[in-house]
């Protein structure tokens, strides 16, 4: 990859590692599903504003159907399960559990596509597995049913990027990258908003809500999405699946610096087992 690649995979892992902070903070305020739809909808305006300063000519009818089911299985569905899971989970075990999107990738491009799945990837599966049951048993402090209905609900998500990953890269070639990114996000505001409008916080959010509110949807989603369509392009869906490295590691610093959580040994040992799963995976 040229370096420019390298630099916008590194900032799109800043991002997404501050996503789960955002999400944390803001997830017990106003709830995982108006939360989501504030994120969405916030980014699809300033993706929209951010295509008309530039006379970007937005293309979505044409494929309005795909840019509803890429809405639902790239962003409103993950989303909102993060964002769920967030409740009882910290940001940094969060971040964690999303590294494991390469390998659910595979494993869908196995089943849709046909692509073969060596020995290399089956060994990185069972790594992975390994890597999520010692995060399980991460801190005792936890209830136990809870963190570990949270942490399905993490890995599903997970399973849903794959999805989407893999959908986006068949579906929508040769469309451009503010376009996917517009119809994705706007998409999944439409299909969230008659859910949300029933999930209304019952209190004003504070100031530090709605500040996490904003950096979640315009640099985090917004931007961020426009960097991960455009390295999709660039380098291709595994390439850019790489990012899911560099995730955990902003995810677990941030949470640290913002958050005061702390890196236990069982937090460590589960991210390097994971990590080497994914390793595995996308190994050729």
């Amino acid at each position: 990859m040229k370096p420019k690649s390298y630099l916008m995979l590194g900032l799109l892992a800043a991002l997404w590692g501050a996503s789960f902070l955002f999400m944390r903070v803001g997830a017990p305020a106003l709830g995982p599903i108006f939360l989501i739809e504030l994120r969405v909808l916030i980014a699809g305006i300033a993706l929209l504003v951010i295509a008309l300063l530039r006379k970007h000519p937005i293309r979505l009818l044409h494929k309005w159907k795909h840019y509803l089911l890429l809405g639902a299985l790239n962003a409103a569905i993950p989303f909102l399960l993060i964002a769920t899971a967030e409740l009882h989970l910290s940001a940094s075990l969060a971040a964690i559990l999303n590294a494991m999107t390469p390998l659910f990738t595979a494993l869908v491009a196995w089943g849709w596509m046909k692509e073969s799945f060596t020995w290399k990837k089956f060994l990185g599966l069972v790594v992975g597995i390994f890597g999520v049951t010692v995060l399980v048993g991460w801190d005792s402090n936890h209830n136990g049913d809870q963190l570990v209905v949270s942490i399905l609900f993490s890995l599903l998500a997970a399973l849903f990027y794959g999805i989407g990953g893999v959908f986006s890269s068949r579906t929508f070639k040769g469309e451009s990258s503010m376009d996917m990114a517009i119809g994705q996000q706007l998409a999944a505001a439409l299909l969230l908003l008659p859910v949300s409008a029933f999930a209304l916080p019952s209190a004003m959010p504070s100031t530090e809500v709605v500040v996490s509110v904003l950096a979640l949807a315009i640099f985090c989603t917004a931007f961020g999405y426009m960097l991960y369509f455009a390295l999709i392009q660039q380098v291709g869906p595994v390439r850019t699946l790489t990012v899911t490295f560099l995730i955990p590691i902003f995810g677990i610093l941030w949470g640290v610096l913002f958050l005061g959580e702390a890196v236990t040994g069982g937090v460590a040992a589960g991210l390097l087992l994971i990590l080497l799963s994914v390793a595995l995976v996308v190994k050729k």
